[in-house]
């Protein structure tokens, strides 16, 4: 058991077993519990939390240092304190995560199909594929940038081509499918625990939902979110997702107390609950009902 898990219970460890990377954990500490609550915390703070991760003091200033050079950190210094926040650039990755994370929008029903001599040397957007030198093709989604060229709308004839092996080459759903496993085998084990009513403190509440965050949206932000049709036969995304969401429901009233206890900002300690995350909390038990 490494220093995180020792931390706590040895029943949560496989949760809580490796350390995370520090400048991408600090950014999902951000948008779980800082941004949703006014977007500043303290570096007193943001160091106490994340010791029960394995990440020590040190290993916190270097990321927090490199995450301002990178301009995805502001720092504000108050008396003899230093705080921080998001930069607006970092917000807006975040709050897209966070869409992804708390509302994520269907499944395409089609595909987009670009034709174009301008796609041979281009370097193609997140989410687009190229099937020759002049074609490409992304799913129907909303949040896909659309490519200069012919844009046409296509959807495939059943029974014509192996789609899902096309789909499965392409984007490389072998690794995503290795993350949502990766996922599920390290936090399937809460759900059973939070059901049998496990002895929980409210901080070992917070750490477990911080990590559940870190590692879903991991996963979730390396699927491209194809059509159903081209999802391969055993796909891992929808118990992955159904994971994410009981768990953090089960989580979240103790971490949340934690937070409104023991997170500093210059005003005080950062609100337990607000508008913002009773939202999100909202859009989870609703999809959680259906």
């Amino acid at each position: 058991m490494n220093e995180a898990a020792g931390q706590f219970s040895a029943d949560w460890e496989p949760a809580l077993a490796e350390a995370p990377r520090a400048p991408a954990f600090i950014v999902t500490l951000y948008g779980d519990v800082v941004e949703p609550r006014g977007g500043m915390l303290w570096m007193g703070t943001l160091i106490e939390c994340c010791a029960a991760h394995g990440l020590n003091e040190s290993l916190v200033r270097t990321a927090v240092s490199r995450l301002v050079g990178s301009g995805r950190l502001e720092g504000v210094r108050i008396g003899r304190k230093s705080y921080y926040r998001l930069s607006d650039a970092a917000r807006d990755e975040f709050r897209d995560a966070a869409r992804l994370l708390f509302s994520p929008p269907p499944a395409p029903e089609d595909w987009l199909l670009c034709l174009s001599d301008g796609l041979r040397e281009a370097d193609l957007p997140e989410a687009w594929a190229r099937l020759s030198p002049n074609v490409a093709i992304a799913p129907n989604r909303e949040d896909v940038v659309p490519l200069e060229g012919v844009l046409m709308r296509a959807k495939q004839l059943e029974g014509h081509g192996d789609l899902r092996t096309l789909a499965r080459e392409r984007w490389g759903l072998e690794d995503v499918a290795a993350a949502y496993e990766r996922f599920v085998n390290r936090h399937s084990g809460l759900i059973d625990r939070i059901a049998d009513g496990a002895p929980l403190s409210p901080a070992e509440s917070l750490a477990l939902r911080l990590r559940l965050v870190h590692d879903y949206r991991h996963a979730a932000l390396s699927d491209p979110r194809l059509p159903r049709a081209a999802w391969p036969t055993e796909w891992p995304a929808e118990w992955a997702r159904k994971l994410f969401v009981r768990a953090y429901l089960g989580l979240s009233d103790q971490a949340d107390a934690h937070v409104g206890a023991e997170f500093l900002n210059p005003d005080g300690t950062l609100m337990a609950r607000n508008a913002e995350t009773d939202r999100r909390l909202f859009q989870l038990k609703r999809e959680a009902a259906s």
